[in-house]
């Protein structure tokens, strides 16, 4: 079954930027109310206990009906949280570089104008959701948002960084200034993690 897995950094790393009170509620509390739920929704199917998260959310009409809801809504909130917590590092410890940035930049004609165009979705994402960077198998990247827990893996699009709009990832520091929680957020991008999800997304 699953298991709340560790943060690679300390709760205080991503100061100020992201508060360790945040940080520790974030992961601590929400994102093992949903490993919790995935397990309590698997209890009783052992036959799916050992898929993985991606086969949970892409196979879940192959799951019985009455735990493909439990299942979307927490499998996607197991892995949506486990990408963004890795997705994130202390400030200053990676740089906007490599095979990734070049992409970004051959997309979205500057760092500036992508990081707009990932505000805008983070902004307009109604209510609680994602922001996503994206690719497909090709290396071609997109900027999308998903409501709630949903994903990007059902459209064959491979995440390469997200941004939580959910409130509580706020919320503390930020009160419902989203637009200021995603202008600071941007200094704890772990580029290295992208480039990496990058290069696996071609393979």
């Amino acid at each position: 079954m699953f298991s709340l897995e560790k943060l690679p950094y300390d709760y205080i790393a991503l100061e100020p930027y992201i508060d360790t009170q945040t940080m520790y509620i974030h992961h601590d509390k929400h994102l093992q109310t949903y490993v919790d739920n995935l397990n309590a929704a698997l209890k009783d199917y052992p036959q799916y206990q050992d898929w993985s998260l991606k086969e949970l959310i892409c196979k879940q009409k192959n799951l019985p009906e009455q735990i493909q809801t439990p299942v979307k809504n927490n499998a996607g909130g197991v892995y949506n949280h486990n990408l963004y917590f890795e997705g994130m590092a202390p400030a200053g410890t990676t740089s906007f570089s490599g095979t990734l940035a070049d992409a970004i930049v051959k997309t979205y004609g500057s760092y500036e104008d992508f990081l707009a165009k990932l505000k805008s979705a983070a902004l307009g994402q109604f209510g609680s959701g994602w922001a996503w960077l994206v690719s497909d198998r090709k290396g071609h990247l997109q900027i999308i948002s998903t409501p709630n827990q949903d994903t990007p893996l059902p459209m064959n699009l491979t995440p390469i960084l997200l941004v939580d709009v959910w409130e509580h990832a706020y919320y503390l520091k930020y009160q419902n200034m989203r637009a200021s929680y995603f202008d600071n957020w941007v200094n704890v991008i772990n580029w290295d993690v992208a480039e990496k999800r990058y290069q696996e997304s071609m393979q």
